[in-house]
């Protein structure tokens, strides 16, 4: 069931986005027929869903106007976001994270990034979302721009305990070798958000994995904390505990 948080920030994405198109688009000819092209340029009419998906996930490249075509997908984008009906998301570049939306009027700019938050948020709070959490984590990340706000959001609460154990095993088994846990991160700061996760894990993580019976996690993200060589000559390697 939505949250009234995620409810309200949809419906003003409806509200906002209502009515734009893309009036001289063209598209890709190569990909897509005049008849599919022809929904981006025609307010107030549904698209296809497998268009919406295909137009989302598409590069840039293939419009006249990306952000104009973002703007047009935007309200139908994000309700398929919040049902879980939205195929691509933790396998493809969403499009939102490929234009300067902030740069955008602030009413909608303030409309993406509280829809975003809020489905974050509802993701977290769901104990059984319809996307793996840490693909949520990843596609939020990327359209923000910005982890800090959505690792702040870690609170509390039964659900958001077994999310963070989730994130930690597919993070860790990545950070603890200083690699990448994203497969679709396109921002020129890769290096440094990657230590940001790695300090928050260290920092952050320990005490509430061993809380939800993770020994092993919890050693492992304090292990971040150290510089590579030292984190690899550390005995845990040697003496694991017998959940490892």
């Amino acid at each position: 069931m939505t949250s009234t948080a995620l409810a309200a920030a949809l419906a003003d994405i409806d509200t906002v986005f209502n009515g734009f198109a893309s009036p001289t688009e063209t598209g890709c000819e190569r990909c897509y027929g005049p008849e599919e092209i022809a929904y981006l340029r025609t307010p107030y009419t549904r698209v296809p869903a497998d268009l919406v998906r295909r137009f989302v996930f598409e590069s840039p490249g293939h419009f006249e106007d990306h952000p104009a075509v973002m703007r047009r997908l935007l309200p139908q984008t994000a309700h398929a976001m919040a049902d879980g009906s939205l195929d691509g998301i933790g396998w493809a570049w969403h499009g939102l994270s490929r234009v300067d939306w902030r740069a955008w009027p602030p009413r909608q700019a303030g409309a993406v990034e509280a829809f975003v938050l809020a489905w974050w948020d509802d993701t977290l709070t769901n104990p059984e979302p319809p996307y793996p959490v840490h693909d949520v984590f990843e596609t939020c990340a990327m359209i923000l721009d910005d982890m800090t706000p959505l690792l702040d959001r870690f609170r509390d609460g039964p659900a958001v305990e077994a999310h963070l154990v989730s994130c930690a095993k597919d993070w860790l088994y990545h950070l603890i070798t200083d690699g990448s846990p994203w497969l679709w991160w396109i921002q020129d700061d890769e290096g440094s958000a990657v230590a940001a996760l790695r300090s928050w894990l260290a920092a952050h993580a320990p005490a509430r994995l061993r809380a939800c019976g993770e020994a092993d996690l919890a050693v492992q993200a304090e292990l971040l904390a150290l510089p590579y060589d030292e984190r690899w000559a550390h005995p845990y390697w040697t003496s694991p505990s017998d959940t490892n």
